[in-house]
């Protein structure tokens, strides 16, 4: 049982028609009993009540209304106290200092949450959502949070866990029991629930994958020569004149960084500085800066002048590696070509497009959720972190493992241990297994009133 008793302001900084102290712990109404200037004995649970707030002396801080959750049916799962009263960072600084002065201690950053989670009101990645809904930037990332906030992602995590120890059960016993049953489980029954559960495995990682993008949105940088219609391109997609855009090559000097949203997808779209040699040392450092962002990149646009490149390399040189690209042949409104795909053998795809005249660019925005592994009129199914996909991409891995040693008989503990490591990763996402550091980490990026 958590002893100290916490408080803090759950509103934003600034001014404000409300603000909202909020205390929790086992002293949470004592500490009220002294703030409030009435009873608070004669208080209900998810009832509200008026009164005036005051300092030691008596004299009259603000006033408002007082909330009270009784424990465990409030949202940290102990006694909880809500005091609402004006907003204004004076107001809600002199009531803190007052509840800190009867015996409470400043929350730290995201310990509201972290109390939930540690008194079983929700799971770690539940817990999670409650920031990524705070922070949504769409309205779909805002409803995929709010179904992992209610348990979407966590259920599925789970009946992955469910199935691991259904095979786990089955594993130790032939350990336990016989010879017999581990020949039997090398060819039999345990084979194909393996075999089926990394299926099902693979299935949660594309949804994952789909959850992140939601969440983090992808980085997109628009790269190529100069005159290219870079610049244009950025304008036409964000429906913005963002990029200054002449027919004097080199006019774009620095990255160029705007937010859109593409049906639910936040876009992070980056316009740089044609690439080429140059003297001009301004223009050196935006080339530099160019390619500095295509290393960070999700996905790269690169722009070629389909009026003087009829014929462009489709693998251009000088590219990162490890970031996909596609190729856009743009300007096809002058040279007469149609807006079309075209998918290459060595998996390059070409787009034909006119930033101008907006041709084609439908098929750019499709190209670009496919891209990020999303069909058409897919949302996703919950909002999701890199540390879960890692999470899964193990579990995934120690299954694998377990399949391939069970066709040894000598190895079946070291099938019991790939699946016990399969487990254990799984269940960082919930926090039914995880380490201090881990829970540190997460929280400390919530808000002080979470």
């Amino acid at each position: 049982m958590i002893k100290d008793t916490i408080a803090g302001i759950a509103t934003p900084p600034g001014m404000g028609g409300v603000g909202i102290l909020r205390i929790s712990g086992i002293h949470a109404l004592s500490i009220a009993k002294h703030i409030c200037y009435r009873n608070v004995s004669t208080i209900n649970p998810r009832t509200a009540y008026y009164s005036k707030f005051v300092d030691g002396n008596g004299s009259v801080l603000d006033e408002g209304l007082i909330l009270y959750f009784q424990s465990p049916s409030s949202f940290t799962g102990e006694e909880v106290i809500e005091l609402q009263g004006h907003g204004g960072m004076v107001v809600m600084d002199m009531l803190l200092a007052r509840a800190l002065e009867l015996g409470a201690r400043q929350a730290r950053p995201g310990e509201f949450s972290e109390r939930a989670f540690l008194n079983g009101k929700l799971d770690l990645a539940q817990a999670e959502a409650v920031v990524d809904l705070i922070n949504s930037t769409t309205s779909t990332s805002a409803k995929l949070s709010a179904r992992t906030l209610l348990g979407a992602f966590s259920e599925r995590v789970n009946q992955l866990v469910m199935a691991l120890i259904e095979i786990r059960s089955f594993i130790e016993a032939a350990i336990d029991f016989s010879d017999d049953d581990i020949d039997h489980l090398a060819g039999g029954e345990i084979r194909d629930r393996l075999t089926i559960l990394i299926e099902r495995i693979d299935h949660l990682t594309a949804e994952t994958r789909v959850g992140i993008v939601m969440r983090d949105g992808l980085t997109i940088v628009i790269a190529g020569l100069p005159n290219a219609g870079k610049s244009s391109l950025l304008n036409t997609l964000t429906g913005i004149n963002r990029a200054i855009v002449t027919e004097i090559p080199g006019t774009t000097r620095d990255v160029l960084k705007e937010r859109m949203e593409l049906d639910g997808i936040p876009l992070h779209m980056i316009d740089t500085a044609g690439l080429r040699d140059s003297e001009d040392l301004v223009e050196r450092e935006g080339v530099r800066r160019a390619r500095e962002a295509m290393v960070t990149a999700d996905h790269i646009l690169w722009i070629v002048d389909d009026e003087n490149e009829a014929i462009p390399d489709i693998e251009p040189p000088g590219l990162p590696e490890a970031v996909p690209f596609t190729l856009i042949r743009n300007k096809i409104d002058i040279t007469g070509r149609t807006a079309d795909v075209i998918r290459h053998n060595n998996g390059t795809t070409e787009i034909a497009i006119s930033a101008k005249t907006g041709a084609g660019i439908q098929l750019l925005k499709n190209h670009l959720k496919s891209t990020a592994g999303i069909s058409e009129n897919q949302e996703g199914e919950f909002i999701a972190r890199r540390r879960h996909l890692e999470a899964i991409r193990r579990a995934r891995g120690h299954t694998s493992s377990a399949l391939e040693n069970l066709s040894i008989s000598t190895a079946i503990e070291l099938v019991a241990e790939e699946l016990r490591l399969a487990q254990m990763s799984l269940s960082e996402i919930t926090g039914a297994y995880t380490t201090e550091d881990l829970l540190d980490e997460i929280f400390s990026s919530f808000c002080i009133g979470k």
